[in-house]
């Protein structure tokens, strides 16, 4: 698998270098495609977390993160939010989740699909 816009290495958990390779190929294309259509950079702030890591950030039990299939990209912008959010919703991305400074994008297939919420 070839990445356009990622290295496999920001979506490392904090404590566990390396990590990113658990990442799912099928949600990090689909990053790749959401990047590449939104025409705007991202900032991985958390991508693959340890069941330990997502504990400490607060985490929800059996996270999407835990399983690498979710992604927060930093933004703060209303623009950059609609940008991200609408090549998300355009490449596939189910499960979308809003705060005032990420973006959270999963395809998880064992939790609700087509939902947006905020934080």
């Amino acid at each position: 698998m070839e990445l356009k816009y990622f290295k496999i290495s920001e979506f490392d958990s904090p404590d566990e270098p390396g990590s990113g390779k658990f990442m799912s190929e099928s949600t990090l294309l689909m990053l790749d495609k959401t990047r590449d259509l939104s025409k705007t950079s991202f900032v991985i702030t958390s991508g693959y977390r340890t069941p330990k890591h997502n504990k400490k950030v607060g985490g929800v039990n059996g996270s999407a993160h835990t399983k690498g299939r979710a992604v927060d990209v930093k933004c703060y912008s209303s623009t950059g939010r609609y940008k991200i959010i609408k090549a998300a919703l355009e490449v596939g991305f189910n499960r979308i989740g809003v705060s005032g400074s990420f973006i959270h994008l999963d395809n998880d297939p064992d939790k609700s699909p087509h939902v947006i919420w905020t934080y």
